[in-house]
């Protein structure tokens, strides 16, 4: 007696669960042109799926012609057989997303301030798409300068931190999230506030007292404020922004941020052609730290975010 060929073997692949939900439409439909019509493709297009998977099955499903749409015994058997694998699939769905929805325990993040106003949303919208899929979780937030943020990450006291790029540690992994524009400003008390646009150059914007950031800065920061003349340092934007309404400082504030205070007529952008600048930003994890359910189910709304 001749061996019977397996034609159905290996894995099954998406390209696989793709035909048989063709198949099942076809079924369902009673005709290709109807699933066609569900399907949104053409019946061209549908003959041309249910052929691939009687090959790759390696019998007929069905008979199609003038007499009309009807399944044969084997494909009555495949579809019987398809319906519970679906089902299976469905289930699975609905486990793995059950895991998510009783996830429970703490995510701690901390995050630079004043990102907030940034018009990309990606750590508000990540942050609420982790809360509906897992509303146990408690999320605790701490807005802190970036190398505290580092250190916190590295010790293990954050999940996760979004902060600027300044120097890449080998124990941390970085995901980008989206550039900042920084510009330098002055109060309406400072001299410079009146000053017609004509007479401000560079040299005399650089001969003021300017506020410098406390925390650790990359090489091209570095080397933009080496040219001012530094008189007072900040921990934060808000430490930034209360001593330029004293009208005696300037400062770089991202324009996001500052955007409100030039609106109202309290802060003035000095020459961005000539001072404004970009960083980076990054959310750091630490490496390796890949176990954790919690920060998984974060990264995964994280990446899923655009805006």
């Amino acid at each position: 007696m001749a061996t019977s060929k397996m034609h159905f073997t290996g894995q099954i692949s998406d390209f696989d669960l793709r035909l048989l939900r063709v198949f099942k439409v076809v079924v369902e439909s009673n005709s290709f042109t109807a699933a066609g019509v569900e399907l949104n493709v053409s019946r061209s297009a549908v003959s041309a799926s249910m052929l691939d998977l009687e090959h790759r099955l390696g019998f007929k499903l069905c008979e199609r012609g003038r007499s009309g749409f009807s399944l044969t015994d084997a494909g009555r058997q495949i579809y019987e057989n398809m319906q519970q694998l679906l089902d299976s699939l469905d289930t699975f769905r609905d486990q793995v997303n059950a895991i998510h929805s009783s996830l429970k325990g703490d995510l701690s993040i901390g995050i630079t301030d004043n990102l907030i106003t940034v018009r990309q949303m990606r750590i508000v919208n990540s942050l609420q798409r982790l809360k509906r899929e897992a509303p146990d979780v408690k999320i605790n937030i701490r807005m802190m300068p970036p190398n505290e943020i580092e250190k916190g990450v590295l010790n293990g006291f954050f999940h996760i931190g979004i902060v600027p790029t300044a120097r890449e540690h080998a124990g941390l992994e970085y995901i980008p999230m989206y550039d900042e524009k920084l510009g330098l400003y002055c109060g309406e008390q400072h001299p410079l506030f009146n000053t017609p646009e004509i007479e401000l150059t560079p040299k005399s914007i650089l001969e003021h007292d300017t506020i410098v950031p406390a925390y650790a800065q990359p090489e091209y920061m570095q080397h933009i404020y080496r040219k001012h003349k530094i008189a007072a340092t900040v921990s934060d934007r808000e430490g930034a922004a209360f001593l330029l309404m004293t009208g005696c400082f300037i400062g770089y504030l991202p324009t996001h941020y500052a955007e409100n205070w030039v609106r109202e007529n309290s802060f003035r952008r000095l020459l961005p052609r000539e001072f404004d600048y970009s960083i980076k930003y990054t959310a750091i994890t630490k490496s390796g730290n890949h176990s954790d359910l919690v920060l998984n189910s974060y990264l995964t709304a994280l990446h899923g975010t655009e805006y």
